[in-house]
Parts: structure tokens; C-alpha cells; sequence
């Protein structure tokens, strides 16, 4: 299990869409949240692809912090525990499923 962080891995949207297919990775999905938004522990079933596109926000992983800025992406592995903080700009991220 573990988190791992690509730094400035993509230019934007389409780099990271081109990423996803690239990588025969699920259908893409966006989200964003606020400025300070907090998403509580839980874990996934499944390897998580995720791109940072315009903001910040920290994964707290029990190996420590990730922080992501826009271009950023990071892996979660299976059943690896996390939480995260939006950043104070708030944050739009793409991820899917491999």
C-alpha cells in the first residue's frame, strides 16, 4: 500500500485525459471542492489515478503528507488509507480507477 506523488506530470486537462487512456484507466472523473474543504480517512478497493489541474490539496497518508499543485498526480494503491485538506484556493482534480 502507499501514495506516490509524479510532480508536474501533466500541462493540463488534456495531457492527464490522454494519461487516463494511455494507461487503460476507468472513464475519468472531475470533481473540485472549496477553499479548507476536508475529506475524512477511508480507503479505496482500487489503484487511484488522480490529476491536480488547478489549485492545491494534501493527502494525509499514514506514510505522511502528499501535497499536490495544479499538474501534479498521484497514485493510491489498493486499500490504502487516506484523508485530505483543500488547499486555500480550492481545487479541481480528474481521477479514475486502473
Amino acid at each position: 500500500m502507499g501514495a506516490r506523488k509524479t510532480a508536474a506530470a501533466v500541462a493540463g486537462r488534456d495531457e492527464a485525459l490522454a494519461a487516463f487512456r494511455a494507461e487503460g484507466c476507468s472513464d475519468p472523473r472531475p470533481w473540485s471542492n472549496a477553499p479548507g474543504d476536508v475529506y475524512d480517512w477511508h480507503s479505496h478497493g482500487y489503484h487511484k489515478v488522480l490529476f491536480c489541474l488547478e489549485g492545491s490539496i494534501v493527502f494525509h497518508t499514514t506514510e505522511g503528507d502528499v501535497e499536490l499543485v495544479a499538474g501534479d498526480r498521484l497514485d493510491l494503491d489498493p486499500g490504502t488509507p487516506h484523508a485530505a485538506t483543500v488547499g486555500p484556493e480550492g481545487v479541481s482534480c480528474v481521477e479514475a480507477s486502473r
